[in-house]
């Protein structure tokens, strides 16, 4: 079915449900030219049959009030999708898995980092009387006391 017969059968159900409304809600415009801004509009919606399921329920769920394009193609949008359900991934070669854990083996035997050995300097400095700034040696007790 072509994207024209389809806006025709959408124009005459909503003609069947709001009647002179709906024939109101035209204007004095072309009827082609609004059936092609609808068209325009709805146009990814007319893809395929998941998505023209978005159309259906817009259908099925339309307001007490007659629907401009914006408003129906917002009822388009709000239609539920569904859900498909992933197929489970692939299964890991133990071959492979080895090979990468070996590669990782010596990051697992490296001595660990001392991030806070800047300050335990600081203090030892002030220990063995060497002066240090007292901001320093401040910042040094601080981060060694957040332990």
């Amino acid at each position: 079915m072509n994207h024209t017969t389809l806006i025709d059968r959408l124009f005459e159900r909503l003609y069947a449900v709001y009647g002179a409304e709906w024939e109101r809600s035209l204007g004095h415009a072309p009827i082609g030219s609004i059936k092609t801004n609808w068209l325009h509009e709805l146009a990814p919606y007319f893809a395929n049959k998941e998505t023209m399921t978005c159309i259906a329920w817009a259908l099925g769920n339309l307001p007490e009030r007659c629907p401009n394009v914006i408003v129906f193609k917002n009822l388009c949008l709000a239609a539920p999708r569904t859900t498909q359900i992933p197929l489970p991934g692939p299964k890991a070669d133990p071959l492979r898995v080895a090979e990468e854990l070996a590669k990782l083996a010596p990051m697992r035997n490296a001595q660990r980092v001392d991030y806070k050995a800047w300050a335990k300097r600081i203090l030892a400095d002030v220990d063995n009387g060497i002066k240090r700034n007292p901001t320093s040696v401040k910042m040094a007790r601080e981060a060694l006391e957040a332990q």
